[in-house]
């Protein structure tokens, strides 16, 4: 495994192996590293010839300089996870190196993606992710890119944003990996209580409710947000921020459910912020993989997005000092 903390090293890394007529394939992490970020690794090491992870806590996506000095870090752990993993090449660069001037002056503005959601709770949250995407694609170059759809919005920015600028980027999509009672897995659970842990399974039975809704003939989306959000009020530990049904490209409200959906929920659980979202359609669905099982890539190709309205480049300033203390979600 080849460790670099250069920007130079890890080009140069990426390209020797494509000289040499292998293929690349890349996945972006804020370490801590769990089964779902390895399940990532083996999505890239079953396609691709040569896997670069990268290792890089971003602070331009984070609104509260505490939330960022607490987030959990263990590089050693993470390497030797990728030693175990197969990995060829771990890039762990510095602040300083990401961002030799300090902020950026020019950022990524992921346009209509970013205003709802999770946008609407995080403003300037998905500029910080989408401009720090872009650096790291654009240092990986031609690559397979994988994401896990645990964080379906920002999945579905950096999709929006490599086909908007050409990045010459597949990116791959993977399904979230879930423990045994099915709380999505994420590098802050850790910092849940055990009463707190057992209450942030809400989530995943507010989405299966809302799923089944559908799955049995459910049309309309007002009912089935509305039993979403009653299971998750329904537990005290929970506080709900939002229950979704919304199309998966757009990520806007639908007025009918005519083909398939996703159901979208957002809650604090004690210290932490949680994210978690699925698939459903009005046909049965087979059910989510819990545990820390093998996943493949769900798809490679093109998607077809409609029309869309796009900022352009913001150019300015960027803004990392302090705002309303949220969680960030785990690349």
């Amino acid at each position: 495994m080849d460790l670099v903390e250069t920007k130079e090293a890890f080009r140069k890394a990426l390209q020797s192996a494509r000289d040499g007529g292998g293929s690349v394939g890349l996945v972006p992490t804020m370490g801590a590293l769990h089964a779902g970020h390895l399940a990532l690794v083996e999505a890239a090491r079953s396609g691709c010839d040569c896997v670069a992870v990268t290792i890089f806590v971003n602070p331009t996506q984070f609104g509260d300089a505490a939330d960022l000095a607490g987030y959990p870090r263990d590089l050693d752990t993470d390497l030797e996870r990728c030693r175990d993993a197969d990995v060829d090449v771990v890039f762990v660069p510095s602040v300083a190196e990401m961002y030799p001037a300090g902020p950026t002056e020019t950022t990524v503005e992921p346009g209509a993606l970013a205003q709802v959601l999770e946008g609407t709770s995080r403003p300037g949250h998905f500029v910080g992710v989408a401009t720090i995407v872009t650096k790291l694609l654009g240092l990986a170059g031609s690559c397979r890119a994988y994401f896990g759809e645990k964080d379906f919005q920002q999945l579905a920015i950096v999709r929006r944003l490599v086909a908007d600028l050409d990045l010459g980027v597949d990116v791959v999509g993977c399904p979230t990996v879930r423990e045994p009672d099915g709380l999505a897995m994420a590098s802050r659970n850790s910092r849940l209580s055990p009463p707190e842990r057992e209450a942030a399974a809400t989530l995943w039975r507010a989405l299966r409710t809302g799923r089944d809704l559908i799955a049995g003939g459910e049309r309309n989306p007002a009912p089935v947000e509305h039993a979403m959000a009653g299971v998750l009020r329904a537990e005290p530990m929970v506080d709900m921020d939002y229950a979704v049904v919304a199309d998966p490209v757009s990520l806007r409200p639908v007025l009918d459910i005519e083909s398939e959906v996703r159901l979208l929920v957002a809650a604090q659980v004690g210290p932490i912020r949680l994210i978690d979202n699925v698939a459903a359609s009005l046909s049965p669905v087979a059910p989510a993989t819990v545990g820390p099982a093998s996943v493949g890539p769900m798809s490679v190709g093109p998607m077809s997005i409609g029309p869309m309205s796009i900022g352009p480049m913001s150019i300015g300033p960027m803004s990392i000092g302090p705002s309303p203390a949220v969680e960030e979600p785990d690349r």
